[in-house]
């Protein structure tokens, strides 16, 4: 059960801040009153269930904190939080493994809000391997994983450049969510000691310009490649809401024949 740890006037004015609105911005938006709007902000208005839920979907706010939200107001939540394991999620659960599955032979992963790994393709095992076991205990975080010097930061040739793109991504979701986690994760990560001889690296010779691409030494090899994120599109439960898809791309011809050679490889038994 949730306990409000300021009055809610306080946190959507929080809220409409933090999305750079200003009061007449958001009445405007909402079709409500300036002058209602900041009676709700000051506490000088209670603000109804359904006013409530309205101005969280006009800022944009998270499920996880609309909840908050409304609990702040003296509501009962609205958005439950399911086990991804349990019976009423298998229909999305079986549609996760189907993007991933159809993915291979190139990585593609799920994680929560947090970035902690939630599911993955066997693709991803190549990105993987050589890490030692005690950083591959759940929960993994596949930001930390990515940056640690002993995981797959010394084996980032382009470290520096990826680097700045992990914590500016990360940054742009501490601002998005306000979520005190995860800006404790983005302090962790921009502290953490990059591998001696580490540097920027060249980008994907077809992507310069265009996307920044994780060049990573493998057992088998260089890997070049670029990401796309998936989300469910109308979630009304919050596990379903923080989940996201990860998927990589081949960010060049040699990147895409690597793949598909060490998966052919696994099926007869070699990788």
């Amino acid at each position: 059960m949730m306990t409000p740890s300021r009055p809610v006037g306080e946190l959507l004015r929080q809220w409409r801040q933090r999305r750079s609105l200003s009061q007449l911005d958001l009445a405007l938006r909402a079709e409500v009153s300036a002058r209602h709007l900041s009676f709700l902000e000051t506490g000088r208005s209670s603000p109804s269930r359904e006013m409530l839920l309205h101005l969280a979907e006009e800022l944009d706010v998270p499920l996880r904190e609309r909840n908050a939200l409304l609990v702040a107001a003296g509501f009962a939540p609205v958005y439950s939080e399911s086990e991804l394991e349990g019976p009423q999620m298998r229909a999305a659960r079986d549609a996760v493994e189907l993007v991933l599955s159809g993915h291979e032979p190139y990585p593609a992963l799920a994680v929560d809000r947090y970035w902690n790994l939630v599911t993955m393709n066997r693709a991803v095992g190549l990105l993987m391997a050589d890490i030692p076991p005690e950083l591959l205990q759940p929960p993994i975080n596949v930001l930390r994983l990515s940056l640690h010097p002993d995981g797959m930061g010394s084996r980032i040739l382009n470290l520096e450049q990826w680097r700045t793109h992990v914590l500016g991504r990360l940054s742009r979701q501490v601002d998005t969510t306000g979520d005190a986690r995860l800006a404790a994760l983005h302090d962790e990560l921009r502290a953490m000691p990059i591998p001696a001889g580490s540097h920027g690296g060249p980008q994907g010779p077809d992507f310069a310009g265009v996307v920044i691409p994780l060049r990573l030494q493998t057992r088998h090899g260089v890997l070049s490649l670029f990401s796309t994120t998936t989300v469910f599109g109308t979630p009304v439960d919050i596990t379903l809401a923080e989940l996201a898809i990860e998927s990589f791309f081949p960010a060049d011809a040699a990147t895409g024949a690597l793949l598909r050679k060490v998966a052919e490889g696994s099926r007869g038994g070699d990788a």
